[in-house]
């Protein structure tokens, strides 16, 4: 956590803050994904909404400090694996002291309808995490942020897409 810091969110309770300046495509922070869960019917609602992270085949507990990262439909940030570990990319330059977001929608394929609390321009006031209910240009817009996992689990979707 020594780039990024944990602090109270306009967005939703805590989120992530750059703790220095990031450039576009820089690496912020490596994900733990250690936390693998084994038994599905173990998790709360609560980690269900706000913990969780559904990977495909597997599904992992968020760490801090990635599991306060709020959701922004105008992200600055996105993840994707860089040899087997997630890592979260700078989507854009992100300056010191500015909240690091990412679309829930990429590389999401469930339904969820949260209101949105972003504040950006382009906010769609719901979140859904799965980016097949997204616009057609949203989708477009993120085809080159998707996770390689992703794109394989989704090959013939993403296909009519492009």
């Amino acid at each position: 956590m020594k780039n990024v810091i944990i602090k109270k969110s306009e967005i939703h309770g805590k989120g992530v803050f750059a703790k220095r300046d990031f450039k576009k495509e820089e690496t912020v922070l490596e994900i733990d994904d250690s936390q693998v869960v084994k038994d599905e019917s173990t998790i709360t609602q609560y980690q269900k909404d706000f913990i969780c992270d559904w990977l495909g085949d597997k599904v992992v507990l968020m760490q801090a400090p990635e599991r306060y990262i709020n959701h922004s439909c105008e992200p600055n940030a996105y993840v994707n694996t860089i040899k087997g570990t997630r890592t979260l990319i700078a989507m854009r330059d992100i300056h010191k002291g500015e909240e690091i977001t990412y679309d829930f929608a990429i590389n999401g394929y469930y339904e969820s309808k949260m209101n949105c609390n972003c504040g950006s321009g382009k906010c769609r006031k719901i979140i859904n995490c799965n980016f097949f209910k997204l616009s057609k240009p949203i989708q477009r817009k993120y085809l080159p942020y998707l996770d390689e996992w992703f794109t394989k689990q989704f090959k013939n979707q993403i296909n009519k897409i492009r």
